[in-house]
């Protein structure tokens, strides 16, 4: 496994992750910890792989370009994470933030994440079981959002919680045959848009899923 994890990392940083705190973090990290026994032999392969509920957790790649984007605009101190899924997205953050704030509307997922990152030791991980949409009000403003899902058009409320100089959320737009992943940059009432690279999410779906 180790020697998958670095040829891995060799990778990423072949395919553009330069960020040396983003590759340290993804390193100290076992993927094979955050998925199901059936897909052990995958877990450094840069592909997604099936988790419960009919979720991903998504291809190495797109979470070192998500978190690199994320990360490159700085102060990052204060993160929210929309979609925990199987906690791998939130671990990666922990190392590179003081506090990571991840909701995640299954239940199934919530309490297998919340287990999981507890065993890790990781504690600046906040998990919540709600739905994403409406984020976490009672926290923000966030330096930060990471959506990990594909929507529409950016959720209100979660543009309205990015603090005003200078947050940044990084989020798949689209429907299920388009998609593209942007950042969204917010000074004050202004809101900037730069599209990245063209990806593929599960959609994000509404209200909180008690299975």
């Amino acid at each position: 496994m180790k020697r998958a994890k670095t040829r891995l990392i060799e990778i990423l940083k072949a395919e553009g992750i330069t960020n040396p705190k983003v590759l340290s973090s993804m390193a100290r990290l076992n993927r094979e910890d955050f998925i199901d026994q059936f897909y052990q032999n995958e877990a450094y392969e840069n592909i997604p792989l099936p988790i419960d509920c009919d979720q991903t957790i998504s291809q190495p790649y797109i979470i070192g370009r998500m978190t690199q984007a994320l990360c490159s605009k700085e102060p990052m101190n204060k993160v929210l994470e929309i979609g925990t899924g199987s906690g791998y997205q939130a671990a990666v953050l922990s190392f590179l933030v003081n506090e990571v704030y991840t909701i995640e509307r299954h239940q199934l997922l919530y309490e297998k994440a919340k287990a999981r990152l507890k065993k890790l030791g990781l504690k600046n991980i906040f998990c919540r079981h709600d739905d994403g949409q409406f984020g976490w009000p009672e926290q923000a403003p966030f330096d930060g959002i990471l959506v990990t899902a594909a929507i529409d058009e950016p959720p209100f409320a979660l543009l309205q919680q990015l603090r005003e100089d200078g947050g940044r959320m990084i989020i798949p737009i689209g429907d299920e045959f388009t998609q593209w992943l942007q950042i969204i940059d917010r000074n004050k009432d202004k809101y900037t848009v730069t599209t990245l690279d063209p990806v593929r999410f599960v959609p994000i779906l509404s209200g909180k899923s008690t299975g």
